[in-house]
């Protein structure tokens, strides 16, 4: 239980916070003092700068009693996402659902270098048509949209609930005017119709873990995200051969295609590239430093 004074109306949100950081602190959690601002924040109805200007605004015992509740969920392994029921990513807010991954910091990389490749090339105002395959959340096509103004997109995921939830994203950030989602399997879901017409950018965070390697998991992990999106088969690359094979068909001339990549898997998954036909134009790490997206041009 989180520690409270007899005067437990009288707490305050710097002093919750400060509690409740300790004690995910004590338990070994890796994100301890942001996991605490997230709960009280959550808990209290404050959003963040609220939090700085009301630290030392006094908290009821129902709202401290919520926040016990909260940092309890915390320390059986409950992510913050899935128990604030939505994660940031790129600055925005996407709701989760059971079908959909958390978006996670280290996918902010495939965002930037796809963006990368526009700044190099048409520029950020050209009308570009961008697909996002397991799309889930829709975090990187609504990230994308959002920095590119004039361009279009089309989000594909085999679950008809992440589909849903993607929907609800774009409304909520503002680009479903823009954005479309449609339920099935990678690029052989966009060969009907006028959505068979060829794309600009096309980004993939495909399950990548190697089958053997699910079952040893964080529980964090393994208990709360849909294991079809993280099991990439034997070797972890089924999914990077089923891209693969249609992709440089599905890209403009020029077009580029941008792999979040797992721990290692960069000079695989480059050969593969290499063999379906196309260039490997860059890699670019994530903050702590690891090969997390691989950019390859038609």
């Amino acid at each position: 239980m989180i520690e409270v004074s007899p005067r437990a109306a009288a707490a305050t949100v710097g002093e919750m916070v400060r509690q409740a950081g300790r004690r995910l602190a004590e338990a070994g959690v890796a994100t301890p003092e942001l996991d605490a601002r997230l709960l009280v924040a959550h808990a209290a109805g404050l959003d963040r700068v609220a939090m700085i200007a009301e630290a030392r605004s006094s908290l009821d015992a129902m709202t401290i009693s919520q926040i016990d509740h909260l940092v309890a969920r915390r320390l059986a392994g409950e992510p913050v996402g899935r128990i604030l029921g939505h994660r940031e990513f790129w600055g925005l807010d996407f709701a989760l659902g059971p079908d959909t991954l958390e978006p996670r910091p280290d996918s902010e990389t495939v965002v930037e270098a796809a963006l990368a490749a526009v700044d190099a090339g048409p520029g950020r105002n050209a009308a570009l048509k961008v697909a996002d395959l397991g799309t889930g959340t829709g975090c990187l096509l609504v990230a994308l949209l959002r920095e590119l103004p004039m361009g279009s997109g089309v989000g594909v995921d085999i679950s008809p609930g992440a589909v849903e939830v993607a929907r609800r994203n774009a409304q909520a950030n503002g680009v479903a005017d823009r954005a479309r989602f449609v339920v099935g399997s990678w690029l052989s879901a966009l060969t009907d119709g006028d959505s068979g017409s060829p794309y600009d950018v096309i980004v993939a965070n495909p399950p990548y873990i190697e089958s053997e390697e699910c079952g040893r998991l964080q529980r964090d992990v393994a208990d709360h995200d849909p294991i079809l999106a993280l099991d990439g088969g034997p070797d972890g690359l089924v999914a990077y051969r089923e891209i693969l094979k249609d992709a440089r068909d599905m890209l403009t001339p020029g077009g580029v295609l941008v792999l979040e990549l797992g721990m290692g898997q960069t000079a695989a998954v480059s050969r593969l590239s290499e063999r379906s036909g196309m260039a490997v134009a860059a890699v670019r790490c994530d903050l702590g430093g690891i090969e997390r997206a691989l950019t390859v041009r038609r």
